[in-house]
């Protein structure tokens, strides 16, 4: 069988930076995952995000930012990640659907993260033969990027504005193939370093908080 494996050149990392226009909802269909048709998709990209307000009868989709998983352009329909829908109220009318808007950090070389795992939680009693465990919450883990300094480029300014104000943001890793991987988390450290004969540098580490949403 021949190999899958993907060249990681061309790789982008975004910030979450801004919102954009509201898209208008006209219809919500119940499935699992939820599909949402919106006025447009022109700009739209697999792994964005959108929040989603305003809308009568399935309402459980009110006030939350989902990632959108498929795009489906002639229909311009939404499917979003990880959504079942089919205990969802119909849909009535109305809602709008907002998007963030990326910021793309520039001078990219290298990245490493989603290093978490799941806890563990102890159900040792007195009839175990031997230690007993069952696996609780998930922790995300980090996510590590490395780049070229550059105080010019607007994602490295992004992420130093992000560490100072310890606000949490929306991130995307796009990988070459076109697969995302989405994700919230607090820049911890923006470090800068520099060495004899080569180029300064900077290290981001991010706090991932939530679950990771691959698309």
């Amino acid at each position: 069988m021949p190999s899958t494996a993907i060249s990681a050149q061309g790789t982008t990392f975004s910030i979450g930076s801004t919102t954009g226009s509201a898209l208008t909802i006209s219809a919500v269909t119940l499935t699992n995952p939820c599909r949402v048709t919106l006025s447009a998709v022109t700009g739209l990209s697999k792994g964005d995000v959108i929040t989603i307000a305003g809308v009568v009868g399935t309402t459980q989709l009110n006030g939350n930012s989902y990632v959108i998983q498929y795009i489906e352009t002639a229909t311009k329909i939404v499917t979003l990640a990880n959504v079942d829908a089919t205990g969802f109220a119909a849909y009535t009318s109305g809602g709008t659907a907002t998007p963030v808007q990326w910021t793309k950090v520039g001078n990219v070389r290298s990245y490493n993260g989603f290093d978490g795992s799941a806890s563990e939680i102890d159900r040792t009693n007195f009839d175990s033969t031997a230690k007993e465990f069952i696996l609780g919450l998930v922790d995300p883990g980090h996510f590590g990027v490395e780049v070229d300094q550059d105080n010019s480029d607007a994602g490295q300014i992004a992420l130093m504005t992000a560490m100072a104000t310890g606000l949490i943001r929306n991130f995307k890793l796009q990988l070459p193939n076109g697969n995302t991987a989405t994700f919230t988390a607090y820049v911890k450290k923006f470090s800068s370093q520099g060495a004899v004969d080569q180029a300064i540098r900077r290290s981001a580490d991010l706090r991932i908080s939530g679950a990771v949403t691959w698309a």
